[in-house]
């Protein structure tokens, strides 16, 4: 099913720059697609989501962004706590220079 109907507002370039350059911001080329291990996204909250989104079938793209909307609501303190400390673990890989780190 192809959800292309769906009018997209644009980014306005002032947003997109402000957001860009914010000490947080981890660009594509900063994030380690290769390490599940380090990013909570992957190894925990998407497998999440996934499970309880898709629990049953949606007919259109609004019934599943509903879906994963109440799913992200009710993510526990401990899995969101995993998503908080992913800066601390990208500098703790960073400070070994990719080595290993606990």
């Amino acid at each position: 099913m192809r959800f292309n109907k769906t009018p997209h507002s644009p980014i306005r370039p002032e947003y997109l720059k402000n957001f860009v350059n914010r000490k947080d911001f981890i660009s594509k080329d900063g994030c380690l697609s290769s390490s599940p291990d380090l990013n909570p996204m992957d190894y925990s909250v998407w497998a999440i989501l996934e499970s309880k989104a898709n629990a049953k079938a949606h007919k259109n793209l609004e019934s599943l962004k509903k879906a994963l909307q109440k799913a992200w609501k009710k993510l526990n303190n401990e899995t969101l706590r995993a998503v908080d400390d992913f800066p601390k673990k990208l500098q703790a890989c960073k400070d070994v220079q990719g080595g290993y780190f606990e």
